[in-house]
């Protein structure tokens, strides 16, 4: 028996951002960010998702594709402790493991059937950067996934808007509501790396084909730029 089988890449997910600067630290964070999964071409088979219109919500599986490492440590400083507390790899959800594989429970919005792409799957609460390789897919299950005694050690509560975010020149009118929305989300989030607290300072990320740019005094976050990015060829659309 193979003791090492290789684990095959079924889809890929579309979602807004172009880099891990402002993804969201879990799944279902952000409700407001919507994306797509796309099956590669062997698994664009209907029969492969019949019945999954009937959950709500998805476990996937996937690959931590920008964090792949020849080597690992037994120890992470995860950023809900502030970047400085170490802790056991096997205690955090840290990219940086022994195997990079990531996972994310999403709301599953609906499935589209693409003459192109076949099943499509559109869920919302998706912390993963666009084109994140996909190992697998299961339905969750509220009877056996949902713990609600369970122990959540030092991530106990689920983090708190940490930020106001301020518009003043009005930037985000340029943008449907529904990705300002999303947009907003993130930023009351603080995407910033937990060790970078520099009011003085300008940062910036690409986020729906835009670069946003803004800084963070205090408790308030100020969109300082918004500029539509050239647009690039849509290789999955």
């Amino acid at each position: 028996m193979d003791q090492n089988p290789a684990m095959k890449i079924i889809a890929h997910i579309r979602t807004d951002f172009a880099t891990k600067f402002g993804v969201p630290r879990q799944s279902g964070l952000v409700d407001a960010l919507k994306a797509r999964i796309v099956f590669e071409e062997e698994y664009r088979v209907a029969e492969a998702v019949r019945g999954l219109e009937e959950f709500s919500h998805i476990w996937v599986i996937w690959q931590f594709s920008g964090a792949i490492r020849p080597d690992w440590s037994p120890t992470v400083r995860p950023p809900r402790l502030g970047g400085n507390t170490r802790m056991g790899v096997f205690a955090t959800r840290s990219p940086f493991r022994p195997n990079p594989i990531g996972l994310s429970c999403l709301k599953l919005e609906k499935i589209e059937h693409s003459p192109q792409f076949g099943p499509v799957l559109w869920v919302s609460g998706a912390d993963l950067v666009d084109g994140t390789p996909i190992y697998d897919i299961k339905p969750y299950l509220p009877y056996a996934d949902c713990r609600p005694q369970a122990v959540g050690g030092f991530a106990a509560a689920a983090p708190e808007k940490k930020l106001q975010v301020r518009d003043e020149a009005g930037l985000a009118d340029r943008l449907p509501p529904e990705k300002w929305a999303a947009l907003r989300g993130v930023l009351e989030q603080d995407p910033r790396p937990s060790y970078q607290k520099d009011p003085d300072r300008v940062y910036g990320f690409e986020f729906g084909g835009w670069q946003v740019r803004f800084s963070v005094e205090g408790e308030e976050l100020q969109l300082r730029q918004l500029t539509p990015l050239a647009k690039k060829q849509e290789e999955q659309e």
